[in-house]
């Protein structure tokens, strides 16, 4: 290990350990969130709901969880990154839980639009964290290995929920994946701390984190102040067009395997993990090969847009999974693209924290998950429920397939050189 100053002290890595913190409270928020997409088609049965109740199911919890960003994200910047991470957490457990309370598809849905308006404090969250605790340069790659919590829920959750529902039924299995969401409550409120009042963090660590100091600003940028602000629309934009995409595939998938492809719920279980699996190597990718490009020396918009562009590429091959003539090629080509996206997330959540001071990281990725959210209420809950009922899932696939090359024209025009926003225009 390299010695580094101040007084070649040996730096603590507790920034890790925090990053690790983050991994498994995402992981915790999505196994809330894909359990109903995973057992979709018991639930519907034991509901009596069709695809289209199932599509405004889905868009009670996208309209909320799009509010929730905006909401979240202005909280969190208000009152800190511990107190408000925590509150989120306690809200979508407790929302998690009532689903086992569900008698129909308007009370399912009821408890999704409130699962969804806390469960979207995780991202404003998570990003404010990984500014406060990573240089610049590390940043994405931080992203990266969090957002992976993502991918391993996607790719424990179907194997174990189906094993869960067979043994004690579905509604269980949301009161148990609600009760680990206290353990993540209790671990966030005693070890979640910013680096400078952390006692664990030693000044050669502290010293690597301000390794790369902020640019000095006095900007104060809420809602409205970063409304007038060119980038924001860049990166909200960019979830506007690429959001949905995830979310297709982690809503209807199951579906999409049962219907149109004849597996089984059991090999549905194991095909899902595959998939996630190859999204968790495209996570921790896609912030490895920016953060590598900018060592080489590029600059850190270039970095950012030449990776972003590689897997927004992926995104139109990956979707010709719908013509594919076997199983086998249709997951493979899936898999590129959850990998895919995952690798743009990354780097697009990573340029807030590149272009916003600190104090405004959370409300900026909250305007920007709203918008995101909007793209997934028309894009992921109302319109596949029409157009899958009346001409199947060909024109979905073929939609999702071009979004992220929009999104990327997004953040390359209103992002332009990412250079640090100094004061609110």
């Amino acid at each position: 290990m390299t010695l580094s100053a101040p007084g070649l002290q040996r730096p603590t890595r507790v920034r890790w350990y925090i990053l690790l913190l983050l991994f498994l409270i995402t992981t915790n928020n999505y196994l809330d969130r894909i359990l109903l997409g995973i057992l979709a088609p018991v639930i519907m049965d034991d509901l009596g709901m069709d695809t289209v109740a199932y599509g405004y199911v889905n868009s009670a919890f996208q309209f909320a969880y799009a509010i929730g960003f905006l909401a979240m994200g202005k909280f969190i910047d208000r009152v800190g990154t511990r107190t408000g991470y925590s509150v989120a957490i306690l809200f979508w457990s407790v929302a998690a839980g009532f689903h086992a309370m569900a008698r129909s598809a308007f009370s399912l849905a009821f408890w999704r639009g409130v699962l969804g308006l806390g469960e979207a404090g995780n991202f404003p969250a998570a990003i404010k964290a990984v500014s406060e605790w990573f240089p610049k340069k590390d940043r994405a790659f931080a992203t990266g290995i969090f957002n992976a919590g993502t991918n391993v829920a996607s790719m424990i959750g179907p194997p174990l929920f189906v094993w869960m529902h067979m043994h004690v039924g579905w509604r269980n299995c949301f009161i148990i994946t609600a009760s680990s969401g206290v353990i993540v409550l209790v671990l966030c409120w005693l070890h979640y701390r910013p680096p400078q009042q952390h006692k664990w963090v030693n000044a050669a660590e502290l010293a690597y984190i301000e390794s790369e100091p902020e640019e000095q600003t006095t900007a104060q940028i809420g809602w409205l102040a970063a409304l007038r602000i060119r980038e924001t629309y860049g990166f909200a934009l960019g979830k506007f067009f690429s959001d949905p995409v995830w979310w297709f595939y982690l809503t209807w998938l199951t579906l999409y395997f049962k219907n149109e492809r004849g597996l089984t719920l059991t090999e549905i279980a194991w095909a899902l993990p595959v998939i996630y699996l190859m999204a968790d190597f495209g996570s921790v990718m896609g912030g490895w090969v920016s953060g590598y490009l900018m060592r080489r020396g590029w600059p850190h918009a270039k970095a950012r847009k030449a990776t972003m562009g590689f897997f927004a590429l992926c995104m139109p091959v990956a979707a010709t999974a719908v013509i594919a003539p076997n199983i086998i090629l249709t997951v493979l080509l899936i898999s590129l693209a959850t990998s895919a996206h995952q690798g743009w997330s990354a780097n697009l959540f990573t340029t807030v924290s590149d272009v916003f001071p600190k104090s405004a990281v959370a409300s900026v990725t909250g305007i920007g998950g709203f918008l995101g959210g909007m793209g997934n209420v028309i894009f992921t809950a109302i319109l596949p429920g029409y157009i899958i009922t009346y001409f199947g899932y060909g024109p979905m696939f073929v939609l999702m397939g071009t979004f992220h090359l929009i999104a990327w024209l997004c953040v390359h025009h209103f992002m332009g050189s990412m250079q640090k926003i100094s004061e609110a225009r």
